[in-house]
């Protein structure tokens, strides 16, 4: 499915000011990107210039609610914090709620994460696949910042993988372990040992000074 470019405007936040992109398909579905220094360094051939980007799929509990159940709006903070002190870079905010199982059905695997399901087979118990997210708008966004390569901050080897796969040097994978706590240690765990996120030294790290 294509995705094209809608509007942009400015958008300051406390991190600092970024330029909002806004994204659509032809089914109406809205992605956003925020970006700063771009498309300007997009073709510098220094590590240090090649443009920060976060793929962050929407979380409004985490994001809006500051829940402690994930790592995700510690994690999107983080990011956009970190993309304004290298003054380049890009947030990719793909609208894919819940690992792409969209909001009421996240909140009825919280239910089910409180009956002591992991994050994994609650989505599993509800009829979805672990992870139902793609990533193909991703292509389009960057393309419009005019980014061929990037480091990406992330701790998913997934999105690394999508990303070259689809012609996007991946210069650096940049890890983003933040936001760990006793309500969220499972849910992370999980994600190591289930999903494959490369987790272990940070993770563990964090949960000792967590304690």
């Amino acid at each position: 499915m294509s995705y094209h470019f809608i509007t942009s405007a400015k958008l300051p936040t406390r991190h600092g000011e970024f330029d909002i992109h806004m994204f659509e398909n032809g089914d109406g579905q809205e992605h956003v990107m925020l970006t700063v220094g771009l498309p300007r360094a997009a073709l510098d051939k220094d590590i240090e210039q090649t443009p920060l980007v976060r793929i962050h799929s929407e979380c409004l509990t985490g994001d809006a609610f500051s829940s402690l159940k994930c790592d995700c709006g510690a994690q999107l903070n983080t990011a956009m914090q970190t993309i304004q002190q290298a003054g380049c870079g890009a947030i990719l905010y793909l609208r894919q709620e819940g690992r792409g199982i969209g909001l009421t059905n996240k909140i009825r695997a919280y239910a089910l994460q409180d009956q002591g399901h992991d994050t994994l087979d609650a989505n599993l118990m509800l009829g979805f696949p672990a992870d139902a997210r793609t990533y193909e708008m991703c292509g389009a966004m960057l393309a419009h910042a005019g980014v061929d390569k990037v480091r990406l901050i992330t701790n998913n080897p997934d999105k690394v993988a999508y990303l070259v796969d689809h012609g996007i040097e991946v210069v650096e994978r940049v890890p983003l372990v933040v936001g760990v706590n006793d309500m969220n240690e499972e849910y992370l765990a999980t994600k190591r040992d289930r999903m494959g996120h490369l987790l272990d030294k940070d993770f563990n790290t964090a949960m000792h000074l967590n304690k």
